[in-house]
């Protein structure tokens, strides 16, 4: 029997319940409709205080060292994060600041954000997808970025679920977890336009 690929989910959410949670949530289960896959949620709220001492003692405590590791061995990340001040929130990126500079090389990373207003949407573009591009991650085509007026309106699944379909048709090409590979990228071209 193969072994079911495994995705970690990212999210940045602050408040219980969290817009940024539920959409962390949903485009999970949409990936898992499109590839059946393993399901692992690293909320980034309960390691605020190893992610601080991290950066201050140069150690990860034992909740960061796994969600690191869950992170680094990932076939595929969805990633979720809160708008602040028209980017991701600190938390968000001192969590991938204390993550080793090789963890995300060649790992498909599915980006999201939620918002207060649509106005914000190109959080996506001039914010999220570069800084996976910088960590070497493979980003997908489409981002979900879900505002208050979003919750409920049409638009939101679908954008959902071609996200999704996105990531599950990268996860195979992608480095296998402890694996050193690079899949040319007309393999990575084709594998979309399934």
């Amino acid at each position: 029997m193969t072994e079911r690929m495994k995705v970690v989910v990212v999210s940045a959410g602050l408040s219980v319940p969290s817009s940024t949670r539920l959409l962390a949530d949903r485009l999970a289960a949409a990936v898992n409709r499109a590839t059946p896959v393993d399901i692992e949620v690293v909320e980034l709220r309960d390691l605020a205080v190893e992610i601080a001492h991290n950066f201050t003692n140069g150690f990860a405590g034992k909740a960061l060292a796994a969600a690191q590791d869950a992170v680094t061995r990932a076939d595929g990340l969805i990633v979720v994060t809160p708008v602040f001040s028209a980017s991701y929130s600190g938390l968000f990126k001192s969590f991938f600041d204390v993550l080793d500079k090789d963890a995300l090389t060649g790992k498909p990373v599915l980006i999201g954000a939620t918002g207060g207003t649509g106005r914000h949407s190109l959080v996506l573009e001039h914010a999220l997808r570069p800084l996976f591009a910088y960590l070497h991650a493979v980003v997908v085509p489409t981002g979900v970025y879900a505002a208050s007026e979003d919750w409920g309106a049409e638009g939101l699944a679908e954008r959902t679920d071609r996200a999704a379909a996105e990531l599950a048709a990268l996860m195979p090409l992608a480095p296998r977890r402890g694996e050193e590979a690079v899949v040319p990228f007309a393999e990575q071209l084709a594998a979309l336009q399934r």
